[in-house]
């Protein structure tokens, strides 16, 4: 992992004064809510539908033992609302069906970051504050900006990665954060990076995505695309680089972000992102970031060049840890054995959860955050200290925050799969579901966010709950399931296998579902947005249409056919059909829930 050096760390102590300086010029009046608000997006500040809300940085999603604790002090202690705020949270929640809403628990995020929904925004500077003692910040979370770069869950570790791409993705966030040039961009720019064989970080789907690799000569260079988003229209990014020599990446960045701000859209919100200006330019897009790059490397892109000294110093710090090593010596040692009567969890967790490493002694582990009672990606305060104690004791100490919304353990012996195994067990995050339904994935939707024109979490948890049962979970196989609250597509609802997409309609909560997404990996097949299949269905029709659609899948699959591939060979037609038939049964007695739009910052991650 990256480790901050004193001036990493004189740098963020920095900017939480200064936002400890803005909130007071603001809660004095000195400051207008207008002025404060570009200033708080860019520490990672929102204000949401009850509630401010905090996202924190977590680059590339890596994350120390000693960071994840605190955060968990942070959920236990700030993420707390006011009892007249959480009255009428709860108040307002009721009148929709919401049970509970939860407190004091962190949210991990697509994109690889943590999020937190209740902390009041008189304390945003005394989080800062704390946050920056464990080298931690919401800094380019939100605003019109760079934001927070990710990446392969696996990097550094995979078998399929050609080059690590950490060492690049940190020195582009130390090139990104707080650009002068581009602090106040048409809209959010989202880059991701991978440097494996399979897509795990969904690079066509970015602003910009890049894959690092070697060429045919055996140099290592960035293919580059442009132009990828979800949202209100979702486009793939276009190739406009086919090779692009490793040290010129932070210039060709700058042509490319450079064009954008020029030419990106600034007379309308839905038109302003890369992907509407590469769409609509193609060829001549490609032409001005060319010429662009030419020009900077004419005038001074030496300075700018990345140095081999430099890419030498921080690759240093993505060295396997120093416990991995000296324990690889006693690799061998007899492994804790699992008891007789559990032997069929384990090979099941073991077949689900746990993936092969660069490092034959080592594995790569999943925590499920995908569990009946909490939403999607939920961790509360204990459960993050908990992790703390199994990063500590199973993986040198590190964790990484995965775009399913779960945490790997990148460094785990192979001996002490047991062990993990059964500790797993006792926290509640060893469940055997990775890669299936049940492993879907959610944005906090209507529940917390206020632009979302439907709620998210109650559809997960009714699919859940119908879906405990693991040996039916194994037999459907692996499925993508992503469900938004609105069009913003924090959940990534263009890319599932199945998606939900939460809209409005005279005030009432419908959904519409979309068949065949993919995000670019192995299983999914090219990236390409799913399908709408239809008119909308009501909040009670959800569940009940998702499994008409699996039913359909498992009445006419081939052997060893996936989801995915069923319904691309099948078609639409037939699942349509299957889908229509639930709402002609249940239209008269269906439940449709009310929903009331309040207005807020664009939180979409």
């Amino acid at each position: 992992m990256y480790q901050y050096t004193d001036f990493d760390r004189q740098f963020i102590k920095s900017r939480a004064a200064q936002h400890r300086d803005q909130l007071q010029r603001n809660l004095s009046g000195e400051l207008s809510d207008d002025e404060f608000r570009p200033l708080r997006l860019q520490n990672g500040w929102y204000v949401q539908r009850y509630a401010p809300m905090l996202r924190v940085a977590v680059p590339y999603g890596e994350l120390a033992s000693r960071q994840l604790r605190v955060l968990a002090q942070i959920a236990r202690e700030f993420d707390q609302p006011s009892a007249e705020v959480y009255k009428a949270a709860t108040d307002g929640q009721a009148k929709l069906g919401t049970q509970h809403l939860p407190v004091g628990y962190g949210h991990f995020t697509t994109r690889q970051n943590v999020q937190f929904n209740w902390i009041p925004l008189t304390k945003s500077a005394d989080v800062m504050d704390l946050l920056a003692t464990a080298d931690m910040h919401g800094i380019q979370t939100s605003g019109n900006c760079i934001r927070n770069i990710t990446s392969d869950a696996l990097a550094g570790i995979a078998p399929d990665e050609a080059i690590d791409p950490r060492p690049y993705a940190e020195i582009m966030r130390q090139w990104s954060t707080l650009h002068p040039e581009f602090a106040f961009l048409p809209r959010k720019f989202k880059i991701a990076i991978t440097g494996a064989l399979e897509d795990r970080a969904a690079i066509a789907w970015h602003d910009v995505g890049l894959r690092v690799l070697r060429n045919v000569a055996g140099d290592i260079g960035f293919k580059v695309l442009a132009g990828g988003g979800m949202g209100r229209t979702p486009v793939i990014a276009t190739l406009i680089r086919e090779f692009l020599p490793w040290n010129q990446i932070l210039n060709y960045l700058e042509a490319v972000v450079r064009v954008y701000n020029r030419f990106g859209r600034r007379d309308n919100l839905y038109k302003a992102r890369i992907k509407i200006l590469v769409k609509a330019e193609g060829q001549r897009f490609i032409d001005e970031v060319e010429a662009e790059f030419a020009d900077i490397l004419a005038h001074d892109g030496a300075a700018h060049a990345i140095p081999q000294a430099e890419l030498d110093r921080i690759c240093k710090h993505f060295q396997p840890p120093a416990q991995v090593e000296q324990a690889q010596a006693a690799i061998n040692t007899v492994a804790l054995e699992v008891a007789e009567k559990d032997a069929a969890s384990y090979q099941r967790w073991l077949a689900q959860n746990v993936r092969a490493h660069k490092n034959p002694a080592l594995r790569a582990v999943t925590l499920s955050f995908k569990r009946l009672g909490y939403a999607p990606g939920d961790a509360t305060a204990e459960q993050l200290d908990a992790a703390a104690d199994l990063a500590d004791r199973f993986s040198a100490g590190e964790v990484r925050v995965t775009h399913e919304q779960n945490l790997l353990l990148p460094w785990v012996r192979a001996a002490d799969l047991p062990a993990l195994w059964q500790a797993a067990t006792q926290l509640g995050v060893a469940k055997a579901n990775i890669g299936l339904l049940t492993d879907m994935i959610t944005c906090p939707g209507g529940d917390l966010c206020a632009l979302a024109n439907a709620r998210s979490i109650p559809l997960a948890q009714a699919l859940t709950e119908r879906y405990q049962d693991l040996d039916e979970l194994f037999d459907i196989g692996p499925v993508d399931l992503h469900i938004s609250g609105c069009i913003n597509s924090c959940g990534h609802h263009h890319t599932g296998h199945i998606g939900v997409l939460g809209v409005d309609k005279d005030g009432r909560e419908w959904y519409q579902i979309s068949l065949g997404g993919s995000d670019g990996s192995t299983l999914s097949g090219d990236p390409v947005p799913g399908k709408v299949i239809g008119p909308s269905f009501a909040a009670s029709e959800v569940t009940d249409v998702v499994e008409a659609l699996l039913d359909t899948y498992l009445a006419n699959r081939l052997a060893d056919e996936t989801f995915i591939a069923s319904v691309r060979r099948l078609g639409l037609d037939a699942f349509k059909a299957a889908a229509n038939a639930v709402r002609h049964e249940t239209r008269e007695g269906g439940r449709v829930l009310h929903v009331h739009l309040q207005t807020a910052d664009a939180a979409t991650d």
